[in-house]
């Protein structure tokens, strides 16, 4: 596999200052550049820019998968295996609501992983997983 490149996400939020506290302080990001409109964030190593854009903030639908309603429409990052169980321990000392509470899906199947959903405060859902195996990430 070659080294992954950085992506580039751009979504819509409703707060500046609620995204900001969020993204840095809950999640770690650091903050890039910004203005009144938008903020720039390295979101574990990929640039993520939230634009102020009431209009485009929607709860996305849900598919089923493995038991679970998951948002069609959600974005994260794929951890170490520890840093994931630090990072939903964190989460929940934070009182954060799960879409999804941190669990193990496809166990003993191939493609296993820790994974977990939850919202941001303009209601972006975020999907954080591991894999003990990192070869699973693109397992048939």
């Amino acid at each position: 596999m070659q080294a992954m490149q950085p992506f580039h996400l751009a979504f819509p939020i409703r707060d500046i200052e609620e995204t900001r506290t969020f993204y840095q302080d809950l999640l770690g990001c650091e903050i890039g550049r910004s203005s009144e409109k938008w903020i720039d964030f390295n979101f574990f190593g990929h640039q993520l820019s939230a634009h102020v854009k009431l209009e485009e903030l929607a709860l996305a639908e849900a598919n089923q998968v493995d038991g679970q309603k998951v948002p069609v429409r959600h974005f994260g990052v794929v951890l170490e295996w520890e840093d994931w169980h630090d990072l939903a321990a964190r989460l929940k000392n934070h009182q954060v609501k799960f879409i999804i509470e941190p669990y193990i899906r496809f166990k003993g199947e191939v493609g296993e992983q820790a994974t977990m959903f939850f919202l941001d405060p303009s209601g972006n859902a975020l999907e954080f997983k591991a894999f003990q195996d990192p070869k699973q990430i693109f397992a048939k």
